[in-house]
């Protein structure tokens, strides 16, 4: 619970223009230590984002499950089956109603959590997963199961966009990129639980249910859990302040200084000096429009992380969406192919875990960058691999590099943009991760059909040069800086 703000709370008298006080709850923000108070808040929103990432990763575990309850066969299909001309057929149209649907949520709904707030599109988004895919887990044939995967990917693709937008405005700028990490290591989490889950359940009917559907019901079940346990987080308070809601972000404030003031046995530090002038560019806005993305201040990045998410996302799911399927075509078994993709998904949280030791020390494009070139480099080496510890050792090493690389670009792209726009602009940037997913898919599919894993790794491979090349020579930089000098920066 948020305390309420007296006299005592306040470090200075409230200042004069709406500029200075929102200039004045950012300064405050940035001089909190850290503390249990951030971390758990912190902690609770990471909560959430499991089951995007439980939810994205079960398309790879559960289809064996899916194709052998005989959904996606042609007639099961209706409607669906006519993707077929497009090169999609089968499982694949799961696939591309999954990323179809993020896709459409980011663009449609990318906007609501700067309208309506991070806690209340936070808290919603979850129940929407909730609902959706716990009525997709009962359908019997597979354009309803399509159908229902396309709904919830609507309204749960701006779960994500919410969740960057959050911590970046909640964690005070020198340990931003140890949140990020934090982040990541407990979404993370849901990889290799998916994974062994799907190992033990989807080969198997329970009581005459199939294992992929307990498997995706258990999702529903944690989401709702989480739901419960966030209720009491608080709005970020950039956001209260943006829309003029000072006396709430004060008493939320106030309430984060005097709990880090007790987890460390002292009063906190007062907050910086404001501005006496706020340049225009910074000054709060409620409802900043979409031509913002591409004005001279922000067009750079935008088109910048675009080109970006569009290429990474071959490389990240391009990998771990298909390990199952590119540990068959390499001869092992289907019940052999999950175990070892399980052995793999277990290093899916130790990635960000390992980041955090260098989060806040780097640049975090030189991150970027640098797990960029050692997933190339790796997925080059899985492809001339045979012997099934190799696989999974390069497998492992490729898992580890792609997860210090997704931390810090959701921390990187979220503190690119000002609060006005934050959830907007991730929102647009991430949707070209999205729609290059639902592609790539087709892409992975058709370069192992005609050239095996080596022409899958050259595909990842060429992306992964696409993606350094945009962050490496376009990037500005963002350490130790606060959200609004990134924005400020030229």
């Amino acid at each position: 619970m948020i305390a309420p703000s007296t006299g005592a709370d306040r470090a200075s008298p409230p200042p004069a223009t709406p500029a200075a006080a929102h200039a004045a709850i950012a300064a405050r923000l940035d001089r909190l230590p850290p503390s249990r108070a951030i971390w758990s808040i912190v902690l609770l929103i990471s909560a959430g984002g499991v089951f995007e990432y439980y939810d994205l990763f079960f398309t790879a575990y559960v289809a064996p499950g899916m194709v052998h309850s005989g959904l996606f066969t042609p007639a099961s299909l209706g409607v669906f089956a006519t993707l077929v001309p497009i090169g999609v057929a089968g499982f694949g149209t799961f696939v591309f109603a999954t990323f179809a649907g993020l896709w459409c949520g980011v663009v449609a709904l990318g906007t609501v959590a700067d309208r309506l707030g991070r806690k209340r599109v936070f808290l919603g988004s979850l129940l929407w997963y909730v609902a959706c895919t716990t009525v997709m887990a009962v359908q019997r044939s597979g354009e309803a199961v399509d159908l229902w995967r396309f709904i919830a990917g609507v309204g749960f693709g701006v779960q994500l966009v919410t969740i960057d937008a959050y911590v970046s405005e909640l964690v005070p700028a020198p340990y931003r990129g140890r949140a990020f990490s934090l982040n990541q290591v407990v979404s993370f989490t849901a990889v290799p639980i998916v994974a062994l889950l799907a190992w033990l359940l989807v080969p198997h009917r329970i009581d005459g249910v199939d294992g992929w559907r307990i498997v995706v019901l258990i999702g529903s079940v944690g989401a709702l859990v989480v739901f419960a346990l966030a209720r009491g987080i608080p709005e970020s308070p950039r956001w209260l302040a943006l829309h003029g809601e000072f006396a709430r972000a004060e008493r939320i404030v106030a309430d984060l200084e005097r709990r880090s003031g007790d987890a460390h046995g002292a009063a906190p530090a007062a907050p910086v000096a404001v501005r006496a002038a706020v340049r225009p560019r910074s000054a709060p806005e409620s409802h900043a429009p979409a031509a913002r993305l591409f004005d001279s201040r922000h067009r750079g990045r935008t088109l910048m992380l675009s080109v970006f998410n569009a290429a990474q996302v071959i490389g990240f799911y391009g990998f771990n969406a298909w390990v199952p399927t590119l540990l068959i075509s390499r001869g092992i078994t289907v019940t052999h192919s999950l175990e070892y993709s399980f052995i793999i998904a277990i290093a899916q949280p130790i990635g960000p875990a390992v980041g955090a030791l260098f989060a806040d020390r780097l640049e975090r494009r030189t991150q970027i960058v640098a797990a960029l070139a050692v997933m190339g480099i790796a997925i080059a080496a899985f492809a001339r691999a045979a012997h099934p510890a190799a696989l999974i050792t390069i497998g492992v090493v490729f898992t580890l590099a792609a997860n210090v690389m997704s931390y810090a670009f959701h921390n990187y792209q979220a503190e690119l943009y000002p609060t006005s726009i934050r959830a907007r602009a991730v929102g647009f940037v991430y949707s070209w991760s999205r729609l290059a997913a639902a592609f790539s898919g087709l892409a992975v599919d058709y370069f192992l059909r005609a050239g095996g894993v080596p022409a899958v790794a050259a595909f990842i491979a060429g992306a992964m040069l696409v993606a350094i090349a945009s962050i490496g020579l376009f990037g500005p930089s963002t350490k130790g800086l606060s959200l609004e000098r990134i924005d400020d920066a030229q």
